[in-house]
């Protein structure tokens, strides 16, 4: 089995966040599944502005409700949320994972928690605030991920656009 990361946002409402998420997708590889209701539409001018260029390189589905979702996708299933109580980077995670993030103003329902509370994990956070930005969250979620998995398909190494870096001083270690 190849592996296979999937960024699920239950109701997400805040459009710069869901771009953001999307432009994570598109450089990962990892697939992008929305879940209805969305707090704006697809076409909305920010949603294509934080996504920039790469909406073209994403697989995206949408559904109508949480029960679609699940009844489509085999999972295993990560909660990320607040109230969790495992550190979300001392889970091993398996070849395919669904790292499912709620809403930015009110998280995942705490029915859905309470019924998976082995798999409800949490980002560490200083006590007495609130929680992380949600496209932030889901950035570190997929490269602990994608860490774990030696970033399969994954260019580790950049280039200089003026110079090259075996030219340099130091250049090669």
């Amino acid at each position: 089995m190849e592996y296979e990361l999937n960024l699920v946002l239950l109701e997400p409402q805040i459009p710069q966040n869901t771009g953001n998420i999307a432009r994570t997708c598109a450089v990962t590889g990892a697939r992008l599944h929305l879940i209805k209701p969305l707090g704006f539409v697809l076409d909305d001018k920010h949603l294509k502005r934080a996504g920039l260029d790469y909406w073209d390189a994403l697989d995206v589905t949408i559904y109508e409700n949480l029960e679609e979702f699940f009844s489509k996708n085999p999972g295993p299933f990560f909660y990320f949320t607040t109230k969790g109580q495992h550190c979300y980077a001392h889970r091993a995670y398996p070849k395919r994972a669904y790292l499912v993030f709620g809403r930015e103003d009110a998280g995942l329902p705490e029915e859905l928690l309470a019924a998976h509370p082995g798999e409800a994990v949490r980002v560490p956070m200083r006590p007495g605030f609130r929680s992380l930005n949600l496209s932030n969250t889901v950035a570190l979620a997929a490269y602990e991920v994608l860490r774990q998995w030696d970033f399969p398909g994954l260019e580790e190494q950049g280039q200089l656009t003026k110079y090259r870096w075996e030219d340099l001083p130091g250049g090669q270690m």
